[in-house]
């Protein structure tokens, strides 16, 4: 799967662009600022319908515009989809997969997977158990959309059981509807504890191969599902925490407490990993989400690398780079500030290279020869 052709009106810098895609890689160079990570973003965009970077969508018009409009025409089996969205300001934003609207978007997610490695996957390790969370549902979800059913089912669910107990301190509190939601919470929680489990069990494989392969097995590493359910049922669970979560009026066990734990050389990856050694275990994260959605979709995502290329050294670039450039990996975009340094770097790599300049919310093709 690929996309050949990009247009935006009005979209974050862009006033109006629209550009032709190699179905090999796609480099994009300029400034800081230049507009080179929003052009990925819209990507992005059309393919989950969400910005990776700001989860609010009216924040993606260009200052001073009151709309904004994306279309891509995708290419998958020898078919063409074009997919388009649009938003005004204070309405609902409009999806359409060949002029045809979605009722849900929800419905899109998976039809045209992606995977972006960026900067901003620091906070995978930085930030709490939210984000990995987060991490995990995106790439379970672009391969089942009954795992995606189930995460609204679940968190509907927990913010009406959260309601509840924040009654508890005003004296109209109803144990019986307690239960009752207990018993909803039970049925997605565990549906999805399973999905989680069964998916860490390829993905921790995957991940482990890419880590060797960028670091040429440097040091040892380890990613594990930490989840309360490992231990225990959910109903005994919600009975235990049932006086605390009176006290606290919030729901405190259940799988929107799971987490990833990270480790390198057997410590904390977070407190102990060097800058290299967190860009390395996000990219080997990253790549083993893309094979992970190879295996379940039968088809190659689109893989986003911006600006990934600062706290890696030459060797471990060179390796990244050996690796997406393989058969195994489809079409690539990649933003860097210097236009030469991409061009040095896939000099000896055999692949179909397309190289823009972004100067300011223009875009413009430039030679791909050094």
């Amino acid at each position: 799967m690929w996309i050949k052709h990009l247009s935006a009106l009005n979209f974050k810098n862009y006033a109006e662009f629209a550009i032709d895609f190699s179905s090999g890689v796609n480099a994009f160079s300029g400034d800081n600022g230049a507009g080179k990570t929003n052009l990925l973003d819209a990507i992005h965009y059309l393919s989950l319908c969400k910005s990776y970077f700001n989860p609010i969508d009216s924040q993606q018009i260009k200052h001073g515009n009151d709309f904004f409009m994306l279309q891509g025409i995708f290419r998958r089996n020898e078919e063409e989809d074009t997919v388009s969205c649009s938003l005004k300001r204070n309405q609902k934003k409009q999806f359409k997969r060949n002029k045809k609207e979605y009722s849900r978007l929800a419905d899109h997610i998976g039809l045209f997977p992606l995977v972006m490695i960026s900067p901003n996957d620091s906070i995978l390790i930085t930030e709490g158990s939210e984000e990995r969370r987060r991490f995990i549902d995106n790439v379970i979800s672009q391969t089942d959309s009954h795992y995606l059913d189930l995460l609204i089912s679940y968190n509907r669910i927990l913010q009406n059981r959260n309601g509840l107990l924040k009654q508890h301190k005003q004296g109209s509190f109803d144990l019986d509807l307690l239960s009752v939601y207990d018993a909803q919470l039970i049925e997605p929680g565990n549906k999805i504890y399973m999905q989680r489990k069964l998916f860490m069990e390829s993905f921790t494989k995957l991940f482990n191969k890419h880590y060797s392969f960028l670091t040429d097995n440097a040091e040892p590493v380890t990613l594990f599902y930490e989840s309360q359910l490992n231990k225990s049922n959910f109903l005994d669970l919600l009975n235990q925490s049932a006086e605390r979560d009176q006290i606290l009026e919030r729901t405190t066990s259940g799988i929107h407490k799971d987490d990833l734990i990270f480790t390198v050389n057997d410590m904390p990856l977070k407190k102990f990993g060097s800058q290299g050694q967190q860009k390395s275990f996000l990219i080997a994260l990253k790549l083993a989400q893309y094979n992970y959605l190879v295996n379940k979709k039968g088809y190659k995502p689109l893989l986003l690398l911006d600006d990934i290329f600062d706290k890696l050294d030459d060797k471990r670039i060179k390796r990244l780079m050996e690796m997406v450039s393989q058969d195994e990996f489809g079409q690539i975009f990649i933003t860097h500030t210097n236009l030469d340094r991409i061009k040095e770097i896939f000099k000896n790599i055999p692949c179909d290279l397309r190289t823009f300049e972004v100067t300011m919310g223009a875009i413009s093709e430039t030679s791909s020869e050094l």
